[in-house]
């Protein structure tokens, strides 16, 4: 990959640590309802833990974001780092008998997985030389991957125990905290980068008419005062970003509105392919192993085409074109399942609805960075994990519902391609904004 070539050490050694969580994480999380329930606890009980180690991680990503801020993305880093290894130890120490330590390591496991991702991903998009997209896009891919081969590992690990695949996470973590945490290549803080972005912009514009800003970590090329309502962090100081200048609500509600309502509806919508997808695959084929062709074909499609179609093809889109060519690509998906056409169907719906994943969710981060006030980057990407959360609480609860109102018709369908239609339109109401490419 060009990106991965031309990203700096400090990139590098990023994606490396998201990939290795991504694989540890992957290898234990499918594996942890099948444990609990061995160990004893009631399936009730092992739902309930299951979905406070995804509430953990959610729930706390703005709280995350505002520390990111505060605190620098070095010291949320580690922390996330010395939750999520103390979350594993107190999970091999708990059990049907010891519920106390079960919990808490949950809980730990989930909150430094959210400190953790918001960090790494602060600083993805903080680096100099690379843009944003790319970065985004290679985190994109890197995660993947750890989706793809995890559990793969994780069943192979398995047999010899769960707390094999417990020690794992734990060593993996540890090797990565030291070298991220400790090492110069972690000492990177966005705020610094920004402000000597902004210093650049300033020379930059110094030096002659027309001239635009100086190389931050995402501008819009050629931008001057009258170039748009929304800047990206590191960029000259304007209004809509809520830096210095005639800051109005009206500019913060007509971009931040918006994009929240299609962060809560993206996530509403992918929930689907969680909880209306996989009944309605089995009835559509009549097999149980249909939604795993589906899973295991739309991970394999995003690790070999989301780096390529983000950076390659559609390098000079917007975040809104993209975002509103994701939720039409989500209509299409939807679309095929309405004649219930069984295996042509289920096959036909995987290509679009990965194209709507491979867009929509980097597009989002990607447009709420060029939102983000100068050092409020955590809590831009932190908003959009929190109506991710909202939005996936949201899907699972509607979709249920949804299922025993149609009992297995189309209209599921029908109503899904509606409100997919609906989220592309919302994305024209976004500001134009394009990101500096490197």
């Amino acid at each position: 990959m060009n990106g991965w070539r031309g990203a700096s050490p400090t990139a590098r050694l990023l994606l490396v640590a998201v990939l290795l969580t991504g694989l540890t994480t992957f290898m234990f999380l499918p594996l942890l309802a099948i444990e609990l329930t061995a160990q004893g606890i009631p399936a009730g009980r092992t739902g309930f833990l299951v979905g406070l180690l995804a509430f953990s991680s959610q729930a706390f990503s703005l709280l995350s974001g505002l520390l990111v801020d505060r605190l620098g993305p070095r010291r949320v880093m580690a922390a996330g780092f010395l939750l999520r290894i103390a979350g594993y130890v107190l999970l091999g120490l708990g059990g049907a008998a010891r519920p106390a330590p079960l919990v808490a390591g949950i809980v730990a496991v989930g909150v430094g997985g959210s400190m953790l991702g918001l960090s790494t991903k602060t600083l993805l998009v903080s680096q100099e030389g690379s843009d944003p997209r790319t970065m985004l896009a290679l985190r994109s891919t890197f995660v993947n991957i750890g989706v793809v081969v995890g559990p793969a590992l994780g069943a192979l690990v398995y047999p010899l125990g769960f707390r094999y695949i417990l020690a794992a996470c734990v060593l993996s973590h540890l090797v990565l905290g030291i070298g991220l945490v400790s090492g110069r290549t972690a000492a990177a803080v966005p705020g610094r980068m920004a402000a000597k972005a902004t210093a650049k912009a300033a020379a930059a514009k110094a030096t002659g008419p027309g001239a635009g800003p100086g190389p931050g970590p995402v501008a819009e090329p050629g931008a001057a005062k009258d170039t748009g309502p929304v800047a990206a962090p590191g960029t000259e100081p304007d209004a809509a970003a809520g830096r210095p200048g005639d800051v109005t609500r009206w500019t913060l509600l007509r971009h931040w509105a918006p994009l929240a309502a299609l962060g809560v509806a993206y996530w509403a919508i992918y929930s689907q392919l969680n909880v209306l997808l996989p009944i309605a695959a089995n009835e559509l084929t009549g097999s149980t192993a249909a939604i795993s062709v589906v899973f295991t074909a739309n991970g394999l499609l995003v690790v070999l085409f989301q780096y390529t179609l983000l950076s390659r093809v559609f390098r000079r889109a917007t975040a809104r074109t993209l975002l509103a060519l994701g939720f039409l690509a989500f209509a299409c998906a939807y679309a095929v399942l309405i004649p219930l056409a069984g295996w042509y169907s289920l096959l036909a719906f995987v290509l679009p609805v990965t194209l709507a994943e491979m867009l929509i969710g980097p597009s989002l981060d990607e447009q709420a960075v060029n939102a983000a006030a100068l050092r409020r980057t955590g809590l831009a990407l932190g908003t959009m994990s929190a109506a991710g959360a909202l939005g996936s609480l949201l899907g699972s609860s509607l979709g249920g519902r949804l299922l025993q109102a149609t009992r297995g018709g189309s209209l599921a369908w029908v109503l899904l391609v509606g409100c997919s239609l609906a989220a592309a339109a919302i994305c024209l109401l976004l500001p134009k904004v394009r990101t500096r490419h490197a």
